[in-house]
């Protein structure tokens, strides 16, 4: 039999009733309805790769699919409580929110769980799978990864686009930001939380910052993990950001001994690499790095970039990129680099719905192309290139608009306490993103690190960082100066690993 919620947090009536009608009143846009019970039960949180469970309490919150139709078709959003250990803790819990767009939060916190220990030591953990991803509906298809997109006529990838419309069961309009943010606060006022925290990764700090932006009165602090800005669209500089991070993590190399002793200069075997598999594609037999069954690949420049654009994700995968590369270009030995590319990209398309990315990107970023000042042929001489420019310019000639906020792509303007992360070497969302979010937000504090990636949540003393900070629900007295000492992990010089 289910119950509603720890009884720590449970309100008294007239509070949960409260609760719903302040959200109805900051949706006023929509025909919204209160929100529906929400039971929780027993449950085990599974991680994709089946190596890691946690023992959570899960539920179902019925919502409707249109928020300016409440009678008519309903959708299941999958909620799941990471119940605090203490259990006289703080009433306000932290939401987690993950990138993608289009992975689930369930997912994405069964492996990055750690990283929250101490904050839920006093806190509630709230995973809600937003709409379209996980176990809310996913709008799963079948899409082409960029390396193959980069084979295919506009046409053809506008197909591709027209097949996976075709094949959902539901209306992708619904699914984008605006209406998401909707849903957190009906879970909120659910769960009977007054107010929370929220965390956000990526896509995620998008959604953090229109939920802050919508509901104000009902966040106390929020976290911005690599800060996508209401006002960017990623794609339009996307290859020069990434060519950035690769030229820092170039330079780093040629900047430490033992690597430039080792590799030389790593942009020269990319270079190399990349030119010799453009004239001529190699076969690679190879081990499968998840199932172990011996197959051949064809491996060709795409599959060397897409590889290069993964690996330059975080430090510790950039590690391997100078071996990797020498192995290719002055060994001939692509078969690690094949497996890093086939682990990397089968990780990623298995953990995004691409419908629910699909809608979100070309709803909210698409638009934002028509009066950005892309420089085409600056983006030309990248190792991306514009294939992913132009391949979402083809989607989104397919894919149709959804709904979107007025005011959605407006600089925030909040006085909630908020801490932002960024990485000096991150290839998505440089640290100029997260300072250009930053303006509008008078009680904010930036924290960069250096030669970090994307996303600092595990990174040295970050964990601890973000704890303080949730407890304090504010920017003063925090105290920053762990994060200085972090440094980016040490090249492998072989296959052994680092020097000693």
């Amino acid at each position: 039999m289910g119950w509603t919620h720890s009884p720590r947090v449970v309100r008294p009536l007239r509070r949960r009733l409260g609760a719903a009608a302040a959200w109805l009143a900051a949706s006023c846009a929509y025909a919204a309805s209160p929100a529906a019970p929400l039971n929780l039960t027993d449950c085990r949180l599974e991680h994709p790769q089946q190596v890691a469970s946690i023992a959570a309490r899960c539920g179902a919150l019925e919502v409707a699919e249109d928020p300016a139709k409440s009678t008519e078709r309903r959708i299941q959003l999958k909620v799941a409580v990471v119940p605090a250990l203490n259990l006289r803790g703080a009433a306000d819990p932290l939401f987690v929110l993950a990138g993608g767009p289009g992975q689930a939060a369930s997912e994405f916190y069964v492996a990055t769980a750690g990283a929250f220990t101490r904050i839920s030591r006093e806190r509630d953990i709230v995973l809600v799978d937003q709409r379209g991803t996980g176990g809310s509906n996913a709008l799963d298809c079948e899409f082409p990864e960029d390396e193959e997109l980069a084979d295919m006529t506009p046409q053809q990838i506008r197909a591709h686009a027209e097949s996976c419309l075709a094949s959902l069961k539901t209306d992708p309009r619904l699914y984008t930001t605006s209406v998401a943010v909707r849903d957190l606060d009906a879970v909120r006022a659910a769960l009977g939380y007054e107010r929370i925290n929220l965390y956000g990764v990526s896509y995620g700090t998008r959604v953090a910052q229109h939920y802050l932006r919508r509901f104000p009165e009902r966040t106390r602090a929020v976290i911005l993990d690599g800060v996508v800005p209401p006002d960017v669209a990623l794609v339009a500089d996307g290859a020069l950001q990434a060519q950035r991070a690769l030229d820092l993590i170039f330079a780093r190399c040629r900047a430490e001994t033992t690597c430039r002793d080792a590799f030389r200069d790593p942009s020269a075997s990319f270079a190399e690499l990349r030119a010799t598999l453009e004239r001529t594609p190699a076969t690679v037999t190879m081990a499968d790095p998840i199932t172990g069954v011996v197959h051949s690949e064809t491996i060709r420049a795409v599959h060397l970039q897409a590889a290069t654009r993964f690996l330059s994700y975080s430090p510790d995968r950039a590690a391997l990129l100078p071996l990797l590369l020498h192995e290719g270009a002055v060994r001939h030995n692509l078969a690690p680099l094949a497996a890093q590319a086939e682990i990397l990209t089968t990780h990623y398309a298995d953990a995004v719905s691409y419908g629910m990315h699909n809608a979100v990107v070309c709803t909210e970023d698409a638009p934002l192309l028509e009066s950005a000042a892309i420089d085409r042929a600056a983006l030309a001489k990248t190792y991306l290139g514009t294939v992913q420019l132009d391949g979402l310019i083809e989607v989104c000639k397919a894919w149709p608009h959804g709904v979107i906020d007025p005011d959605f792509h407006q600089p925030l303007q909040s006085p909630v306490p908020v801490m932002l992360l960024s990485g000096t070497a991150d290839p998505v969302t440089p640290p100029s993103y997260g300072e250009r979010a930053r303006a509008g937000l008078t009680q904010s504090v930036h924290v960069v690190l250096e030669g970090q990636g994307h996303g600092q949540l595990g990174t040295g003393c970050v964990p601890r960082l973000l704890a303080d900070f949730v407890e304090r629900g504010a920017t003063q007295g925090l105290d920053v100066t762990c994060t200085r000492s972090i440094l980016p992990a040490p090249f492998f010089v072989s296959f052994a690993g680092p020097p000693p």
